[in-house]
């Protein structure tokens, strides 16, 4: 991705947020001669990769196959420095623009709609991690509800589904943007993200302009 359409998607995602009434933390804005005062006190931050997080998943294509996220709260696993058994983030789904189809080996998570409609597709991994043609059960708000393996599961405002580890999921916004919070076990999107297609996490930047703000990914290049 260049740089600066990831400056331009943080740009229209603050505005969304602002629109949805959902306010940052004060270092969503802060700028690399800010974290460069901050740095000795901002450790958590690098250290756990809370922030910006934009991606295309190695796609090329971020409109049709992406998600803008911001980490809130992380720990770090095994770590008695950063011990927080817990993770939320707040993330941005375009209209269509879909998150493919993974799960994690020892994340549980529960997606929550904030605004929007929210279209999920749901499987449960077999013993070769491919898709399970099994009946998908799952949590809504409490409610155990069984899916057919692929089924459409369309949540609106307020609606949340609990995903245990080792179901593949992939989902997308639909009539428009969403907003979706994610409350979890403990987030690491470098150990524990398996996709059922070959996909890249995190973004190889092209450095056209200078970064507004920096992804937790830039953290070790800029500060």
């Amino acid at each position: 991705m260049k740089r600066s359409t990831v400056n331009q998607i943080i740009l229209e995602s603050i505005d969304f947020f602002a629109a949805m009434n959902f306010v940052l933390p004060p270092f969503a804005f802060y700028e690399i001669p800010d974290w460069k005062r901050a740095k000795e006190n901002a450790r958590e931050i690098f250290d756990v990769k809370l922030g910006w997080d934009i991606t295309d998943f190695g796609k090329g294509d971020f409109r049709k196959e992406g998600l803008t996220l911001f980490t809130l709260r992380n720990g770090l696993l095994q770590s008695s420095k950063y011990p927080k058994p817990y993770a939320e983030k707040i993330m941005i789904s375009d209209d269509h623009q879909v998150t493919p189809m993974h799960f994690h080996w020892r994340k549980m998570e529960d997606i929550i709609v904030r605004s929007g409609r929210l279209v999920l597709e749901l499987y449960l991994a077999d013993d070769k991690e491919a898709l399970s043609m099994d009946l998908v059960t799952v949590s809504i708000d409490g409610i155990r509800r069984t899916f057919m393996p692929g089924e459409k599961v369309i949540l609106g405002p307020g609606e949340s589904i609990c995903l245990p580890q080792r179901m593949y999921h992939r989902f997308y916004s639909e009539n428009g943007e969403s907003l979706i919070g994610e409350v979890s076990q403990v987030n690491d999107d470098f150990s524990d993200n398996r996709f059922l297609e070959p996909a890249g996490r995190f973004p190889d930047i092209e450095e056209d302009e200078s970064p507004r703000y920096l992804l937790c990914g830039d953290y070790a290049k800029f500060i």
